[in-house]
């Protein structure tokens, strides 16, 4: 299957460990999963707490997640378990 075109996702060694982000923001795919498909915040709450976004890029976030689910997971999994280190 080819790779689906994300336009406001982006990564960048340099901007949240290299994971993926809201292109021009640091906000991370993993942030924008966490906030509406784990504590269900709708895309427009989500908006209206965090302005830099936009709500097409809120979308393409969430599509990037599920074109690439696994990777993300993964991430958040390593997240929890810098997070359970530190105490």
């Amino acid at each position: 299957m080819p790779k689906v075109l994300h336009p406001h996702v982006t990564t960048n060694p340099a901007i949240c460990g290299g994971r993926p982000h809201v292109t021009g923001t640091r906000f991370s795919v993993h942030r924008v999963v966490e906030y509406v498909l784990r504590q269900g915040v709708a895309p427009e709450e989500l908006l209206e707490a965090f302005p830099q976004l936009t709500l097409g890029a809120i979308y393409d976030a969430l599509a990037y997640y599920y074109d690439n689910r696994d990777e993300v997971d993964a991430e958040a999994t390593a997240d929890s378990a810098l997070d359970a280190e530190r105490g």
